[in-house]
């Protein structure tokens, strides 16, 4: 087994710490002792979704393993670039969902609001990669026009915020938006989806808990974490104190070729998680965005996985497989 790095990046604040993110793939070869000619797939960046890692992350890699499945999601490859049947811009019918600018409803009860478009990571699998992000306006006026709808639709019990990642927002307009939510009568849940706990963990303060433990909407944060090498020791320091709030933390998973297509990777990923107090919750089929057909795991592979994955343990850490299918009134279960 490879080593992974002893080396930590470490910074005062989090926002120091995105500042100073490998956002050139070369200089992040570099620091894993890694040279492009040792891949097993060609490199090729993308303007329109450049690279972006914390260093804290990158730590978490191993070095001289041209294979590393942290490396794996970030590293962008010529590979994006080749048309695959089937995978397009908007996988998940997002356009379609469409309540106000940066309000989506979906599904019954419940809406998703685009926080903001910006993350701490850019995974090259990600399904809002093609986003029109600006077509939602300026934050305040998107926000504006998201409480609007909002007041108008008294069936809406939940507000779940996403982006890009919410948590991007810094104390004072997260703040003032939970507020604004908090201000409307129908709401009983505030869910975030979000990975900075994992990838950027110093941005979980005292502060960011005081703002969530203020709310009086039930909280339940949903994180995003593939693959147990991510839980770096600040990343399990960081969903400790989120646990402590007494709100539920739930993990989602998306299942990619050559990062956690393995039963071992799975299960340990499951221990990873429970330790921290999250709860494993589902395990997504690769979403069929244009640049991420080479991730793709079929269907019946995956189904073998979870098969294997129920024998080795209890019940309750094995999450569920899904796929999201535009138009359907939920998420479709698989196993």
């Amino acid at each position: 087994m490879v080593a992974r790095t002893q080396q930590r990046w470490q910074t005062p604040s989090w926002k120091q710490a995105l500042a100073a993110a490998f956002t050139d793939p070369i200089a992040l070869l570099q620091a894993l002792e890694l040279s492009p000619t040792k891949l097993s797939a060609p490199i090729q960046p993308s303007p329109r979704f450049p690279l972006l890692v914390p260093r804290g992350f990158a730590a978490l890699m191993r070095r001289g393993d041209p294979n590393d499945p942290l490396l794996r999601q970030v590293l962008p490859l010529a590979a994006e670039a080749r048309p695959a049947t089937g995978f397009v811009l908007d996988p998940v019918g997002d356009a379609n969902a469409r309540l106000a600018p940066g309000l989506l409803q979906k599904y019954q009860g419940r809406a998703l609001l685009i926080a903001t478009g910006a993350c701490a990571l850019h995974c090259r699998y990600c399904f809002r990669r093609h986003f029109p992000y600006a077509d939602a306006g300026a934050r305040s006026d998107r926000f504006n026009a998201a409480i609007a709808a909002l007041e108008q639709a008294p069936d809406i019990e939940e507000v779940i915020l996403s982006g890009g990642d919410p948590l991007m927002l810094d104390d004072t307009a997260l703040a003032a938006l939970i507020t604004r939510l908090d201000d409307l009568p129908q709401l009983k849940r505030l869910r975030l989806h979000t990975r900075l706990p994992s990838i950027l963990p110093s941005r979980i303060t005292d502060r960011l808990c005081a703002i969530l433990s203020g709310s009086r909407l039930q909280v339940v944060i949903v994180v995003h974490i593939n693959h147990p090498a991510e839980l770096g020791r600040d990343a399990c320091l960081a969903l400790l104190s989120l646990a402590e709030l007494g709100a539920p933390l739930l993990n989602q998973s998306v299942l990619l070729r050559g990062v956690n297509d393995e039963v071992a990777t799975l299960a340990q990923l499951s221990d990873a998680l429970i330790a921290t107090r999250v709860l494993p919750y589902y395990l997504h089929l690769l979403d069929p965005v244009s640049g991420a057909a080479h991730f793709d795991v079929p269907e019946v592979e995956a189904r073998a996985l979870v098969t294997q994955l129920r024998q080795r343990l209890p019940g309750y850490l094995v999450p569920r497989l899904v796929r999201e299918q535009p138009g359907e009134p939920s998420k479709t279960v698989l196993l």
